[in-house]
C-alpha cells in the first residue's frame, strides 16, 4: 500500500501537580484554547478541549506522526510554561507526570465531547480520583492505586 492512512481518536487527561486548583478564571479558557493550538500545531487536531480547576481532558485526532508520549510530553511543557507567564500566583505551576489516555470510537465522539464539555457540572458530585478511577474500570485497565497519584 503506497499511503498510510490512519484515524486515532484518543481521550487525553492529566491533573495539575498534587491537584491544585490552579485553572480558574480568567485563565481557564485561554489555558484550553492555547492546549488546543498546541495540538493542532503538532497535527493532533483538537476536537475538544476542558476540564476543571484541577484537571484537564483533551479529545483529539492523533498524530500518524508522532507518538502519544510525545504529544503529552509537548501540551504538559508549553501550557505550563505559558500558565507560569499569566499571574505571579501561577508561578509554580506543573502538571502531575503521568496521565491517562483512552481510545474513543468515531460512534462515540459526540459523546465524549459532551463529556468534557459538562466538567464543571461533573465535578459538583465527584473527584477527579473517582473520575479517573471510573476511566480506568470502563477501559479496563489494571492499575496499582499506590503508584496513580503523585
Amino acid at each position: 500500500m503506497p499511503q498510510s492512512l490512519a484515524k486515532n481518536l484518543v481521550h487525553i487527561t492529566f491533573t495539575t501537580k498534587h491537584r491544585q486548583p490552579l485553572i480558574q478564571p480568567p485563565f481557564e479558557d485561554d489555558l484550553h484554547q492555547y492546549i488546543a493550538g498546541i495540538c493542532y500545531n503538532l497535527q493532533c487536531y483538537p476536537i475538544k478541549v476542558g476540564g476543571f480547576t484541577d484537571h484537564i481532558h483533551i479529545l483529539c485526532v492523533l498524530s500518524r506522526k508522532l507518538s502519544l508520549s510525545k504529544l503529552i510530553e509537548e501540551v504538559k511543557s508549553h501550557s505550563s510554561k505559558w500558565m507560569k507567564t499569566k499571574d505571579e500566583s501561577l508561578r509554580n505551576f506543573y502538571w502531575q507526570d503521568g496521565y491517562g489516555a483512552f481510545s474513543v470510537n468515531p460512534l462515540g465522539i459526540e459523546v465524549v465531547k459532551r463529556y468534557i464539555e459538562r466538567q464543571h457540572e461533573h465535578h459538583t458530585k465527584i473527584t477527579f480520583q473517582d473520575e479517573f478511577r471510573q476511566l480506568l474500570t470502563k477501559h479496563k485497565i489494571e492499575y496499582d492505586e499506590r503508584y496513580v497519584w503523585d
